[in-house]
C-alpha cells in the first residue's frame, strides 16, 4: 500500500469519527443509532463516541430536570399580587362605600377589609391546600387535600408551575397572587347585603362562604384533574371562579337577609358617586394584575390580556352611557363606573384567550344585558341587591364565560388552536357555567342558614340610625 493509500486511509478514519462526535452533540434521539454504529467501528471510534454520549446524555438529562425561573417574570407577579390588593383595599371599598348612605359608609368599609383579610389568612391556613393540591377524595375532582394545611413543606425554595414547560415561579409567590383572588372573590359578595347584616354574621361568613363555595370551584376549574379543567373550561382569570360565584352568592344574600328598611317607598341614593367613580378606577387599574397576572409570565399572553382588558372595559363603558341614553334620556356617572366594572368582569374569563376585537364585542354586548339585569329584572323579582352584585358579577360573567367559547376562535382573533370546535367549547362553557351556578347557590344557601342560626340582620332601630356608629361606634363624617 502506497504512502498516498495510507493518508487517505488516515483521512478517511478521521472523517469517521468526526461525523460520530458531532452526531452524539446534537439529540437525545440521535444518540442510539449512532452508538449502534460506533460498536460495529473500530475500536478508536468507540473510545471517543461514548464520552460525548454519556455527556450529552447528562446534558439533556439535566435540562429537562431542572426548571427555569426568570427575574422578570416573578417581578411581573410580584406587582400583580400588589395590583389586586389595591383592587381591594382601597378599591372595592371605594366603589361599594360611595354606593351606601352616609351613615354606613364606614360599616361598608369594615365589612369588605374584614372579609378580605380573614380570607387571606383563611387561604394560607387550609384554602391554599384545598385549592391546588391533589386528592384520593372524590377523585382529586372537587377538593384538594390537606397535604399543604398551613403550608407545611413549602420554602423559599419552593416552585410553581407556570404554563410554559419547565418555566416556574417561586410557589410563595403564586400562593399570595391566588390568596388576593380568595380575599376579593368573598369581599364582592358583601355588596348585595349591605347596609343591614350584623358584623358578626359578616365574619362567620368571611370564613364559611369560601370554605364551601370558593376553594372547591377553584379546584374545579384551575387545579389539573378538576372535574371542569379535565372538562377542558376555560376560565383565564375568573370569570366562573370569582365573578359567577360572588354574583351568585350576592343574590341569595340579599334574599336571606331581605330588604333595606325603605326599599322601593322612599329614596335610597348613593352618598358620593364622586368614591364610586375612584372605586371604579382603583378598580380597573388593579385588575391589570387580576387579568394579565394570571398568565403567571411576563410574556405576550399578558400583553393579550392588558390589550384586552383595556378595549373591553371601554366598549362596555360606552355601551351603558348609550344604553341610558337611549332608554332615560341621560348619560350618568354612575352608569359610567358601572360599565367600566362590567367591562372588566366581562373580559375576566377571555382575557388572556380571546383577540382584541373580540373583547371589544364582548363589551358591547355586556352593559345593556347588564342594565336589563339591575333595572327590569332586580324589579320584577323584588329583590334588594344593593350594589347589583348579581346583575354585574353574575351576569356579565356568564356571558365573558359563554362568550370565550367563541371568541377563542381563531377564526374571530382568538388564540385557539387548529382543531378547535366552537360548538363543542361554548357547550363545555355553558356546563361551567351551570356548574358553578349550582354549587355557589347551595354552598351560600348552606352558610345563611347557618347564619340565620348565629343572628343575620341588625335590629331595625340600629339600621334606621345607621351601622357606623352603632356596629362600629364611629361615624364616616362630622359636619
Amino acid at each position: 500500500m502506497t504512502a498516498k493509500d495510507n493518508r487517505l486511509r488516515a483521512l478517511w478514519r478521521s472523517l469517521q469519527i468526526g461525523a460520530v462526535s458531532l452526531a452524539a452533540a446534537f439529540a437525545l434521539t440521535a444518540i442510539a443509532p449512532e452508538l449502534a454504529y460506533a460498536q460495529e467501528a473500530p475500536a478508536a471510534v468507540e473510545a471517543v463516541a461514548a464520552p460525548e454520549a454519556a455527556v450529552v446524555a447528562e446534558v439533556v438529562e439535566e435540562a429537562a430536570v431542572e426548571p427555569t425561573m426568570d427575574k422578570g417574570d416573578v417581578a411581573w407577579m410580584m406587582v400583580s399580587t400588589i395590583l389586586v390588593v389595591f383592587m381591594i383595599i382601597p378599591g372595592l371599598g371605594l366603589f361599594y362605600g360611595g354606593l351606601s348612605r352616609a351613615k354606613n359608609m364606614l360599616s361598608v368599609l369594615m365589612q369588605v377589609s374584614t372579609v378580605a383579610v380573614i380570607g387571606m389568612l383563611c387561604w394560607a391556613l387550609w384554602g391554599y391546600s384545598l385549592s391546588f393540591t391533589d386528592t384520593e377524595l372524590f377523585g382529586n375532582q372537587f377538593i384538594g387535600s390537606l397535604d399543604r394545611l398551613f403550608l407545611a413543606g413549602i420554602t423559599a425554595d419552593s416552585t410553581a408551575a407556570t404554563f410554559s414547560d419547565g418555566v416556574v415561579i417561586p410557589e410563595f409567590v403564586f400562593i399570595s397572587f391566588q390568596m388576593t383572588f380568595a380575599a376579593i372573590t368573598a369581599a364582592l359578595v358583601v355588596g348585595g347585603f349591605a347596609e343591614r347584616m350584623r358584623f358578626s354574621a359578616v365574619v362567620v361568613f368571611a370564613v364559611l362562604w369560601p370554605l364551601l363555595s370558593y376553594y372547591p370551584i377553584a379546584h374545579m376549574v384551575w387545579w389539573a384533574g378538576g372535574f371542569l379543567f379535565e372538562m377542558g373550561a376555560l376560565d383565564f382569570a375568573g370569570g366562573t371562579v370569582v365573578h359567577i360565584n360572588a354574583g351568585v352568592a350576592g343574590l341569595i344574600g340579599a334574599i336571606f337577609v331581605g330588604h333595606r328598611l325603605g326599599y322601593k317607598s322612599e329614596p335610597l341614593p348613593p352618598h358620593s358617586l364622586v368614591m364610586t367613580f375612584i372605586g371604579a378606577g382603583m378598580l380597573w387599574v388593579g385588575w391589570f394584575g387580576f387579568n394579565a397576572g394570571s398568565n403567571l409570565e411576563a410574556t405576550a399572553g399578558a400583553g393579550v390580556a392588558i390589550i384586552t382588558t383595556l378595549l373591553a372595559t371601554a366598549a362596555a363603558g360606552v355601551s351603558w352611557i348609550v344604553t341610558e341614553w337611549v332608554t332615560r334620556g341621560k348619560p350618568s356617572m354612575l352608569g359610567l363606573a358601572s360599565g367600566i366594572v362590567a367591562g372588566l368582569v366581562v373580559v375576566t374569563p377571555a382575557a388572556g384567550l380571546v383577540g382584541p376585537m373580540g373583547a371589544i364585542i364582548l363589551g358591547l354586548i355586556a352593559s345593556p344585558i347588564a342594565v336589563f339585569f339591575c333595572a327590569a329584572v332586580k324589579k320584577m323579582l323584588n329583590y334588594d341587591d344593593a350594589y347589583d352584585v348579581f346583575g354585574i358579577h353574575a351576569v356579565c360573567g356568564i356571558i365573558g364565560a359563554i362568550g370565550t367559547g367563541v371568541f377563542y376562535d381563531p377564526a374571530l382573533g382568538g388564540l385557539g388552536g387548529e382543531d378547535f370546535n366552537m360548538v363543542s367549547q361554548v357547550t363545555t362553557q355553558a356546563v361551567a357555567v351551570g356548574v358553578s351556578i349550582a354549587w355557589s347557590a347551595i354552598a351560600t344557601i348552606i352558610v345563611f342558614l347557618i347564619l340565620k342560626v348565629i343572628g343575620l340582620r341588625v335590629k331595625k332601630e340600629v339600621e334606621q340610625e345607621g351601622l357606623d356608629i352603632n356596629e362600629h361606634g364611629e361615624a364616616a363624617y362630622h359636619l
